[in-house]
């Protein structure tokens, strides 16, 4: 009897099996992989072929487990298209849990649609992707793609860990190129907790790892590519959108990108050449004369985007630009870099990423990295960097978009690195001079001047352009220590010249000193309050990083009502740390009025996870003194 079971029980067994894929099944999936992992990359394989200067195919096998809905960012099923690049193969299959097959998706499935936002007024490039909603959790989807470029000067970097809370059960790039293009690799963050192996020959390399486990993000973490392992890939010899180019050096690659990418798109008309002089008159400092002409740009253009062809990179000719009185980033700079050169200063096409989260040019290996074009005026043994397509910064301001990174200064004879403008600790100073009533109810009624400079100004301006409402809004989350408040008054000035914004408020407040049988408690610092405390973390992983430093000094002056005396006042403290200065104390003037001083300075900078309990402590010593109350009775 068992005998004759047992050939059946085999039948089915077989017949389950042939419907599933058993190695995309979670089953398979370690459980090490699992621990806080979203998504879990069970294979990536990227097979690069740079067979000339102008031809480079892309043949691409992913296979990704969702584990839930968070692990759709990890889900990639597009490509991008144009005229030099083009996609020849593009499918998916989705996998239940267990390995069985959902649906596959042909070409014909991927929606195709412009690959740009609405900003962007001339762009040729295409998407093709995938709209999938998932029925269920979790699932698998295999994604197959082969593509082609001729723009040979763009090798995506290799990332063996995606992202936070995706964990990699195997990764493969390899890329097979002619000698005689010289292929530069850059390794970055390679460490023993993250295995990678390595194989290379005259014309080929390649790069593979296998069980990295998820990692959790953490407060304060530097950027992900700053602590995950990295390689970075460029050609000497390359093409871009046709346009060929030989490049061992930020220099020659600047030489490059003037003469074959900038030449040709300086003409202006005699009308608009005489115009500009006009503007500029009898002044003869460049600086003078750049700000007027900066001036002139702002009132004359706006921007909008263009990514079309060559357009995603050439800038549009700066006669179309004064003609139209629009263009992006490139087109804008070039405009105001050829106005100038009719007014007999000197300019330079700058390129950099622009990121308010600081993101750098690699200079260790040279490539095509950027997102953006500044300007840059020399200035003595410095640069005066201009942000072109903004109608209302101060010229020569940056705010946090392009401060304090590396820029591709291209000039006639080449190109280099320059640093932006850094603003340290001093320079980001914002300054609080306030007064406020508290009266026997507990009311606050009070006037408060703030001056924000430097960076602080870049955060703070744009509150004058707000609506009333969105200004009000705004205050009360900045003042969030101060329930049932209410802004009565709001005046701003703004100062370009000097980089100051001034904001004087009146203001009052019910209820905000707490009565508690006849006595008043409240804070005393009440309109300079910091309250962010970092998270505690058991076991820090990773180190930590103050992208900028900024500076608070506050000074309030309180007056008790009459007929109350101080019962119990804060001492007030000093903190004097490597990762900045805290320093606050109540005085007592006369018997009912009390003035507190503050000051706070964080410094820039990287630290290793040793010392973020350190600083975890600093910012709640800072915290709780900055909430001190005072006890106030009557006589």
């Amino acid at each position: 009897m068992k005998f004759k079971i047992f050939p059946y029980f085999l039948l089915l067994f077989s017949f389950f099996v042939s419907a599933q894929k058993l190695e995309y099944s979670i089953l398979t999936i370690p459980d090490s992989l699992k621990q806080n992992a979203n998504a879990v990359v069970r294979s990536n394989q990227l097979n690069i072929n740079i067979a000339s200067q102008k031809s480079m195919t892309f043949k691409k096998l992913k296979v990704v487990t969702i584990l839930n809905e968070l692990g759709l960012r990890s889900l990639d099923l597009s490509e991008n298209y144009d005229k030099n690049n083009r996609v020849n193969k593009i499918e998916a299959t989705a996998y239940d849990a267990f390995g069985k097959e959902l649906k596959t998706y042909r070409r014909k499935d991927f929606k195709d649609q412009s690959a740009t936002d609405d900003g962007s007024i001339f762009s040729d490039n295409r998407v093709l992707y995938l709209d999938y909603t998932p029925i269920t959790y979790p699932f698998t989807m295999v994604y197959e793609s082969e593509t082609e470029s001729a723009n040979t000067v763009f090798i995506p970097s290799w990332f063996p860990i995606e992202g936070y809370l995706v964990s990699t059960q195997n990764t493969l790039i390899t890329i097979s190129f002619k000698p005689e293009l010289k292929l530069n690799v850059k390794e970055l963050n390679f460490s023993d907790n993250f295995p990678i192996d390595k194989l290379e020959t005259s014309g080929s390399i390649s790069y593979s790892a296998k069980n990295l486990m998820a990692q959790k993000p953490e407060e304060l973490s530097p950027k992900f590519e700053q602590i995950f392992p990295k390689v970075m890939f460029g050609l000497s010899v390359f093409s871009l959108e046709g346009v060929n180019g030989k490049a061992d050096s930020w220099n020659e690659m600047g030489k490059w990108f003037h003469d074959e990418i900038l030449y040709g798109t300086n003409e202006l008309s005699d009308e608009t050449k005489n115009k500009v002089k006009n503007l500029v008159g009898n002044e003869k400092d460049p600086l003078k004369k750049a700000a007027i002409i900066y001036k002139y740009v702002q009132e004359k253009t706006r921007y909008v985007s263009i990514q079309e062809g060559i357009g995603g990179w050439k800038p549009m000719l700066a006669k179309d630009v004064d003609k139209l009185g629009y263009g992006d980033c490139k087109a804008l700079t070039n405009y105001t870099k050829t106005l100038l050169e009719q007014v007999g200063v000197t300019s330079y096409y700058a390129r950099l990423y622009g990121d308010s989260n600081k993101r750098e040019i690699n200079t260790d290996i040279v490539s095509f990295q950027s997102n953006h074009v500044i300007l840059a005026i020399p200035n003595h043994t410095d640069y005066v960097w201009l942000e072109c397509t903004s109608q209302i910064l101060p010229f020569g301001f940056q705010g946090d978009f392009t401060d304090d990174r590396n820029a591709f200064v291209i000039k006639p004879d080449g190109g280099e690195i320059v640093r932006t403008k850094t603003f340290t600790e001093t320079d980001n100073l914002k300054t609080i001079k306030a007064s406020y009533t508290i009266t026997q109810e507990g009311n606050l009624t009070g006037k408060v001047k703030i001056i924000s400079k430097a960076l602080r100004y870049d955060s703070s301006y744009s509150k004058e352009r707000m609506s009333k409402e969105d200004q009000i809004k705004n205050y009360k989350e900045e003042f969030s220590n101060i329930n049932n408040l209410t802004i009565k008054k709001i005046s701003f000035s703004n100062n370009p010249a000097t980089i100051e914004f001034i904001e004087d408020l009146e203001l009052v407040a019910e209820g905000y000193a707490q009565n508690s049988g006849g006595k008043l408690l409240f804070a005393l610092n009440a309109f300079d309050q910091n309250s962010y405390v970092p998270k505690r973390y058991r076991t820090r992983e990773f180190p930590f990083q103050m992208d900028r430093g900024y500076t608070n000094e506050a000074e309030i002056e309180i007056t008790i009502p009459d007929g109350f005396i101080i019962e119990a006042k804060p001492d007030g403290i000093t903190l004097d740390t490597e990762f900045g200065y805290y320093k606050i104390e109540f005085i007592a003037e006369t018997a009912n009025k009390i003035i507190c001083k503050r000051k706070m300075v964080l410094k820039k900078g990287f630290y290793d996870k040793s010392k973020y309990e350190s600083y975890r402590k600093f910012r709640e010593t800072l915290a709780k003194n900055d909430n001190s109350k005072i006890v106030i009775t009557k006589a």
